[in-house]
């Protein structure tokens, strides 16, 4: 059975909802995208791309998991060929 002890309050909910909803000023976004990017960040960055290219090392391996990637997105959005 699911662990679901914690179910957060509609309240929360409407909150989350709406701070992820909300448009960023484009002050807000320039302000972000000047922010460098910490060594933490860098590093977990480099250590996914090294993945990825380990797990999908020919640029052919690559473009089919994308073809693929991009099947299952279209389709769960009901999008169809």
């Amino acid at each position: 059975m699911k662990d679901d002890r914690y179910r957060p309050s509609p309240e929360l909910v409407a909150k989350v909802r709406a701070l992820s909803e909300r448009q960023l000023s484009v002050e807000e976004v320039e302000a972000t995208l000047r922010t460098p990017v910490g060594d933490w960040e860098r590093e977990e960055i480099l250590s996914l791309v090294a993945w990825f290219r380990r797990r999908y090392p020919t640029p052919a391996d690559r473009l089919a998991y994308v073809r693929r990637a991009y099947s299952r997105w279209q389709s769960t959005l009901g999008f169809t060929k």
